[in-house]
């Protein structure tokens, strides 16, 4: 695994954040990213999208020590850190990198309080992406962190491999994982795969899509380990 600085952690998470904005995988509304680089803890700002427009410099990104307190760092700590500290603290080493956004496709998902199947291959490892029990962001951060932690558990396997994601209803998307770009990835390949099954029920006018791409899927993929990719 890369050894990363701190130093290149605030720049990886300020790219990240411009890259997410403008592939549509997340919003000015909300959304964080954090690592956890050995005892410290990296992670945007609060307002990162609606004051900065993800347009983060690493001097933006802050250091926080393993229990949240700010180290470095001139702006505000999100309301959703307790979330991030959570996982990070809870399933290191296996995940070190944490994502929250607002993916267009994804959110449709979680309005709708849906399951997100696994419909194209790239995606089979992931399994299907969950629905935690929702909790409001902010008032009750410390509830939404104890749902995410909790609805990802017994996922560490996945999350070392390469990341494992849940949904909050109405609130977005969680994915936790090995590493920034491992995350990443993940957050992009499933927010592609929810697309698809949209534009599947759209273009075809047929549900049972879903159901027999699912089943077929399965079938050609037993066996599968998804190394290698």
């Amino acid at each position: 695994m890369e050894q990363i600085t701190l130093s290149r952690a605030r720049g990886l998470i300020a790219e990240v954040g411009a890259i997410m904005l403008q592939r549509n995988l997340t919003d000015l509304a909300g959304g964080n990213i954090s690592m956890r680089v050995e005892d410290k803890i990296v992670m945007s700002p609060s307002y990162a999208g609606q004051r900065k427009f993800w347009r983060l410099k690493p001097e933006d990104v802050l250091v926080l020590d393993l229990e949240g307190n700010l180290l470095e760092g001139e702006g505000k700590i999100s309301r959703e850190a307790p979330v991030h500290i959570k996982l990070l603290n809870s399933f290191y080493p296996h995940c070190q990198a944490v994502i929250h956004a607002h993916p267009r496709n994804i959110m449709v998902f979680c309005a709708a309080r849906q399951i997100i199947p696994p419909v194209l291959e790239n995606t089979y490892k992931f399994g299907e992406i969950k629905l935690a029990e929702y909790a409001r962001g902010g008032v009750q951060s410390g509830q939404l962190a104890e749902n995410v932690y909790n609805a990802l558990c017994g996922q560490e396997k996945m999350m070392g491999g390469q990341a494992a994601a849940v949904m909050v209803p109405w609130h977005g998307l969680f994915a936790a994982g090995k590493d920034l770009y491992a995350v990443m990835d993940a957050v992009e390949r499933i927010e592609v795969n929810a697309r698809c099954i949209l534009m599947g029920r759209v273009l075809l006018d047929d549900e049972d899509m879903l159901y027999r791409s699912r089943h077929d899927l399965a079938k050609h993929m037993e066996g599968f380990s998804g190394e290698g990719e």
